[in-house]
């Protein structure tokens, strides 16, 4: 893990929604330390600045892949970058998805909008040894079908039960209308037996946590993804602060059994 940025060349570039890109990095020095899937980069865009972002892909030569919504100065400025433009990383940081945890068991992966990008790696990862889970589904919830990303690659995943809804359906939509939660009543997993990985808009995780935790399923297997705001991604800035954690260095991700507590309190 490096503190300094060190230059990586973007490669290639993929719109996915009319306000994110999907970039492919690849370093122009030495790579970073490997990633696992969950962590993130610290991506510096030159002469804007430098935000979190958590890793879509993570590939054998050092290379990476970052989803990025366009929301702010920072981020609107790695949207615009071109193919051949240098960004600044520095990383990894951060908890990944424990997927050790899953072996042997059914493995339910529930995404909200672009949160689906930092659990691609897990989805990819799983599917490359199927022999090693029981039953593997994958939800997928958006606003609108407009909002959905990597929305052609769910149809590879041919060895996974997948399932996608969205809130408010155009002309052209097939699928089902509403919350992703609802998804759940046809997936096939035996909840006290499955290790279920969260991540999207934060009321999102709340709900589909405290229904997979209904449903029976141990809240310590139930891995979610925070989200705060992050500057220095070391823990001495306190910016990510959540009650007795820091989002950057104890997260992002974490079981229910130490989120719940935290995302009860309003306004925490």
């Amino acid at each position: 893990m490096t503190a300094v940025p060190v230059p990586y060349l973007v490669v290639d570039r993929r719109r996915e929604t009319s306000d994110s890109v999907t970039l492919w990095l690849e370093p122009l020095a030495e790579a970073l330390d490997d990633f696992v899937p969950g962590q993130f980069a610290m991506v510096h865009c030159f002469g804007r600045g430098e935000i979190p972002l958590s890793v879509s892909s993570v590939q054998a030569t050092g290379g990476l892949a970052h989803t990025v919504r366009s929301v702010g100065a920072v981020s609107a400025g790695l949207c615009e970058t071109r193919t051949g433009d240098v960004l600044g990383l520095r990383g990894p940081y951060g908890t990944g998805w424990d997927l050790a945890q899953a072996r042997g068991r059914d493995l339910l992966v529930v995404a909200g909008g672009i949160g689906l990008a930092p659990l691609r790696p897990l989805i990819l990862s799983a599917l490359a040894e199927p022999e090693a889970y029981g039953r593997i589904s994958v939800l997928i919830g958006a606003r609108t079908p407009a909002d959905l990303i990597v929305r052609e690659e769910p149809k590879l995943w041919r060895t996974a039960y997948t399932g996608t809804t969205v809130d408010r359906p155009d002309t052209g939509w097939r699928g089902d209308v509403g919350v992703v939660t609802q998804l759940l009543e046809r997936a096939p997993f035996e909840p006290a037996d499955t290790t279920a990985f969260v991540c999207g808009p934060e009321p999102m995780i709340r709900a589909t946590a405290r229904e997979l935790a209904r449903l029976g399923m141990p809240p310590h297997r139930i891995q979610v993804s925070l989200e705060r705001n992050m500057r220095c991604a070391t823990g001495h800035c306190g910016h990510c602060q959540l009650g007795p954690l820091l989002v950057c260095r104890d997260g992002p991700v974490v079981g229910w059994d130490r989120a719940q507590p935290l995302l009860s309190v309003r306004e925490l």
